[in-house]
């Protein structure tokens, strides 16, 4: 049930909805001010964000700015009165299975899960409960809880969250300075040659009205750098080790989309005639799964080797491919 939309952000004295100008604070420097603004505007669908942005309604000290602009000290950022479809409480009812069995490692900075596929990692529309919301109803008294970085609804895997603004800041900082290494296994469409290739190729995001993110290789997007490993190839199908270099938006996506090898099951980038055969085959979502991350404890130092099997579906899969080629 969706209630009548409310006026968000400040209030004056008579209960009319102001424009809120926020002062970024050193701990809060180095995101996205999309992400900024999705934090600030919770209940805003994304699509009113990125219409304030491209309008120009939201100003970072006095000048438009883009959504990928990255936030610094000092900034000021200008938000305007935004309304706001509000959502029916979520009866506790709807955390149909808890995530708590899924915490690979928790301390008092940080909570590490291996996210199931099918849930995002955000509330939005048409998502009644992501990941967050839903780990925020299980762990009541945790004060702070945030996500540090993202995966797509349909991966599953490694998903690293911060429970304190310190270990939030730090982490973020390693993920710039690429001081964390991932894997991930993912399943390409056609025979990997190489037992081990590098691919540059240059990735430009574009954003729908929608709010809808897309991406495709262009010479004047973002460096990208993703780094095959051929773990196997089984009956037309290669099943890879991708470890990121950088951590762009679809990048082991792209990437093998461009080389002509597609993620199976992927409905964005992917052969989407192949994909209802192998749907019928047994593979109903994309394959790829965050399989190891490898970081130093952003408050320790200690080194930490964070892992999650392969799920049973995609495991599943495998055997499916196997046997077929075996007859």
């Amino acid at each position: 049930m969706i209630n009548e939309p409310r006026e968000y952000t400040g209030m004056d004295a008579t209960g009319k909805a102001t424009v809120s100008k926020v002062t970024i604070a050193a701990e809060e420097a180095g995101q996205r001010l999309d992400n900024f603004l999705f934090r600030r505007l919770k209940g805003v669908p994304k699509s009113r964000v990125y219409r304030m942005l491209r309008e120009g309604e939201v100003r970072v000290s006095g000048r438009r700015a883009k959504p990928d602009y990255k936030l610094g000290p000092g900034d000021e950022v200008r938000i305007p009165p935004a309304r706001v479809a509000e959502a029916a409480p979520v009866p506790p009812a709807r955390v149909v299975r808890s995530l708590l069995p899924r915490v690979i490692y928790r301390d008092d900075s940080l909570l590490v899960i291996d996210k199931p596929a099918g849930q995002a990692v955000h509330g939005g529309s048409g998502v009644s409960l992501g990941v967050i919301e839903q780990l925020r109803l299980e762990l009541p008294d945790a004060r702070f809880l945030e996500l540090v970085h993202r995966l797509d609804k349909e991966t599953s895997g490694v998903l690293l969250l911060a429970l304190k603004r310190s270990a939030l800041v730090e982490l973020h900082r390693m993920l710039r300075e690429g001081e964390t290494r991932k894997s991930y296994l993912a399943l390409a469409v056609g025979e990997w040659r190489d037992a081990v290739r590098h691919v540059r190729l240059a990735l430009h995001k574009t954003t729908g009205e929608s709010g809808e993110r897309r991406v495709h290789v262009h010479e004047d997007g973002q460096h990208a750098h993703t780094v095959f490993r051929r773990r196997r190839v089984i009956d037309g199908f290669s099943l890879l080790e991708a470890e990121l270099k950088t951590g762009r938006t679809h990048q082991i996506r792209v990437h093998l989309a461009a080389l002509g090898h597609p993620i199976a099951g992927d409905d964005k980038y992917g052969d989407f005639e192949l994909n209802r055969v192998l749907r019928k085959r047994g593979l109903r979502r994309m394959f790829l799964h965050a399989a190891r991350m490898e970081l130093r404890h952003p408050v320790s130092g200690l080194p930490l080797v964070l892992e999650a099997p392969i799920p049973d579906d995609l495991a599943g899969f495998l055997v499916t491919l196997e046997a077929g080629h075996a007859r």
